[in-house]
């Protein structure tokens, strides 16, 4: 069978290439929503950037749909829920545009340290006004990083080569990794009133929202500067405008914006803000990085394998891929046996990990999907996964519960 794939924002040419290799690939750059709905069901692949919007209009409207990547490290353009109800795996390529993001965040900085951009565009007027743009120094200064990912212990690395002080703070925070990078870990209350300059570094979501907002940046040092490298509505925008009109912050950079373009956006008129147009990840590198990535995930999936960043199932490390998947492939022969010595309708599956298998810990969830997947092929006739699988049992009123004990029976 030839799967036919459809790249709907621009993409690098090595990640099309590739594709090409194994698909019929068809690249359609700015569809509006209702062309795409559309066409979308003749594709068993979508590959996006930010610029192609998958609501629950286009998911449901694409019936041969197996996979949806998106060539970059967010997912906020594509509604997860209505992707898993359709058993559609979605993935993304977090790692590709990490050095591309660390780097811009630290132009950024710098720049909004130096006053760069306004001394730029002041000599290009004619004028010569050093004593305008008097700067600061990075040297010495605290750094607050909120969000420790890739991207913030890479930044980190490098402030400390410039010698300044860095603090973190994140709820899933790598303790041992902080201290091995020099960095201080601290909660929120703790990390605004310390940092000289504080970068975000988080997914939008509900927590993240307005994370920084009239209430925080009231607790923040005097003269602070902000930089946001990462999501467009992290930060309050109307807050931060009257923060840095008021005195209380010396200035901000930002990359991206609660609507974009920020058209009707008051923050961009101030002089003490800088800004570019959602560069982060615009390297050549870059894009080259994670067009690949995705293009990869994208044949693996259609083959029936499992993307390596996939974001609506349970993630296996690859480290201890080749542990869990036997364990995996048993869950789902049982769950197909189970189904063919049985009669009358499930209400309940109980699932319980001995043994060896309970070292696994949460990444058993994985291998209670391929189980529940077993279980629910014998009753749809196909069109479960292991990212609908959950959904397909709770909307069918199985119950199903998970236990994890020490004991061995005497086999693995």
């Amino acid at each position: 069978m030839t799967f036919k794939v459809l790249v709907s924002d621009a993409l690098a040419d090595e990640g099309v290439d590739i594709l090409r290799e194994y698909c019929d690939v068809d690249v359609k750059t700015g569809l509006p929503e209702e062309e795409l709905i559309s066409i979308i069901g003749e594709y068993d692949g979508l590959l996006v950037r930010s610029g192609t919007q998958v609501t629950p209009a286009v998911i449901e409207a694409a019936d041969r749909l197996k996979f949806i990547g998106r060539a970059g490290a967010g997912v906020d353009n594509i509604n997860l829920e209505a992707a898993t109800k359709r058993g559609i795996i979605v993935a993304n390529a977090p790692s590709g545009n990490t050095l591309a993001a660390c780097e811009h965040t630290l132009a950024m900085m710098m720049s909004l340290a130096r006053n760069i951009p306004q001394a730029t565009a002041s000599v290009k007027a004619g004028e010569w006004k050093r004593s305008k743009f008097m700067g600061v120094e990075l040297n010495e200064k605290t750094l607050g990083i909120v969000g420790f990912g890739r991207i913030g212990q890479e930044l980190a690395q490098r402030a400390n080569a410039l010698r300044m002080r860095c603090i973190a703070y994140d709820p899933y925070i790598n303790a041992d990794r902080a201290k091995q990078l020099g960095v201080e870990v601290c909660s929120l209350d703790e990390l605004f009133p310390q940092a000289d300059f504080i970068t975000v570094h988080t997914p939008l979501v509900k927590e993240t929202r307005h994370l920084i907002n009239k209430d925080t940046l009231a607790t923040m040092k005097d003269g602070v500067r902000i930089i946001n490298c990462a999501r467009g509505g992290i930060i309050d925008e109307d807050a931060l405008y009257d923060a840095i009109r008021d005195g209380k912050v010396a200035g901000a950079a930002l990359d991206v914006f609660e609507e974009e373009p920020p058209e009707n956006a008051k923050i961009v008129t101030l002089e003490q803000v800088i800004t570019t147009p959602h560069l982060g990840a615009s390297t050549v590198e870059a894009q080259q990085n994670v067009a690949v990535s995705v293009a990869k995930q994208c044949i693996e999936v259609l083959e029936g394998g499992s993307g390596k960043f996939v974001v609506n199932v349970p993630m296996v490390p690859p480290d201890l891929k080749d542990r869990i998947e036997p364990y995996a492939k048993l869950a789902e022969k049982m769950g197909k046996l189970l189904m063919q010595l049985i009669e009358g309708r499930i209400t309940t599956i109980e699932i319980e990990y001995g043994g060896k298998a309970a070292e696994f810990g949460q990444r058993t969830n994985y291998i209670t999907r391929v189980a529940l997947k077993g279980i629910l092929d014998q009753i749809l006739q196909g069109g479960v996964n292991i990212a609908n699988a959950v959904f397909e049992a709770t909307s069918r009123s199985i119950k199903f519960s998970v236990s994890i004990t020490e004991q061995s029976n005497g086999f693995t």
